[in-house]
């Protein structure tokens, strides 16, 4: 039998844990025994991962990352519950496809703000618990979007693009401070947001949602949409011992699409 994970007893702050990749990053982590601060913006869905998860390990709060102020008291609501922040895993995301001659202020900032701003924030909130203790594990979820461009996706791929920059930048800034600061850039996943892509195609291109799905995974050399279990699996990897050399990474899993 082994013996207890060395992540045991931790505390990991996942945003965006309501539901998808989020969900199955909490899944992940609270079966290696840390303790978890879920963020999402639905209250009904956070608990029931919270449940999943067991009450004993996990606590969710609902914060809207984008937002200073929530998000400060967000990470005091953690602290009190399960004290000074080890891990940070920023998963909150937004995605929509429009034209750049129709992606006015209003989307370019709603999508900056949640992937790039609310990434900003809540790393900010809880990095000077790791500095502290001289240790700390903080993994963005980017894209393959954050690495190449794309078409009808200015908005979403600028931000993805400034998340992996400001994680090379911060891992450079503390890579003698005992903190890795790595990003998970998959390309697409089984989530909500491309059930919505898929039905966006569809309606915009006259296609069945089956026809908009093959597009999408015609992109994946494998033929397939990555899992959420998947990219949990590559977060664990980057918070375990044994990878404490990786840092300003950005780990695609996308197939073989970006190698």
């Amino acid at each position: 039998m082994s013996g207890p994970s060395a992540l045991a007893g931790r505390h990991a702050v996942i945003t965006g844990a309501s539901r998808g990749i989020g969900a199955a990053i909490a899944s992940a982590l609270a079966a290696e025994g840390m303790r978890l601060s879920l963020l999402g913006r639905d209250a009904a869905a956070l608990a029931q991962v919270v449940e999943a998860c067991g009450p004993d390990t996990a606590h969710g709060i609902v914060a809207d990352v984008s937002d200073q102020t929530a998000v400060a008291r967000a990470m005091d609501e953690a602290r009190a519950r399960f004290g000074p922040v080890h891990v940070l895993v920023n998963n909150a995301g937004q995605a929509a496809s429009a034209k750049f001659t129709e992606t006015g202020p209003e989307l370019w900032n709603r999508i900056l703000g949640v992937n790039l701003t609310g990434t900003y924030l809540c790393t900010r909130a809880v990095v000077a618990d790791m500095l502290q203790g001289g240790y700390g594990r903080i993994v963005n979820i980017a894209s393959i979007a954050g690495l190449r461009g794309g078409a009808y996706l200015s908005a979403y791929v600028t931000s993805k693009h400034a998340v992996v920059g400001l994680t090379r930048a911060l891992a450079l800034e503390y890579a003698t401070r005992g903190i890795t600061v790595n990003a998970v850039c998959p390309g697409y996943v089984d989530t909500d947001i491309v059930k919505n892509a898929i039905a966006n195609i569809a309606r915009k291109t006259g296609r069945s949602a089956e026809e908009a799905l093959a597009t999408l995974v015609a992109t994946n050399p494998q033929g397939r949409l990555v899992t959420c279990e998947e990219v949990a699996a590559a977060v664990l990897y980057l918070c375990r011992p044994g990878s404490d050399s990786v840092t300003g990474q950005s780990l695609v899993l996308a197939g073989g699409e970006v190698t």
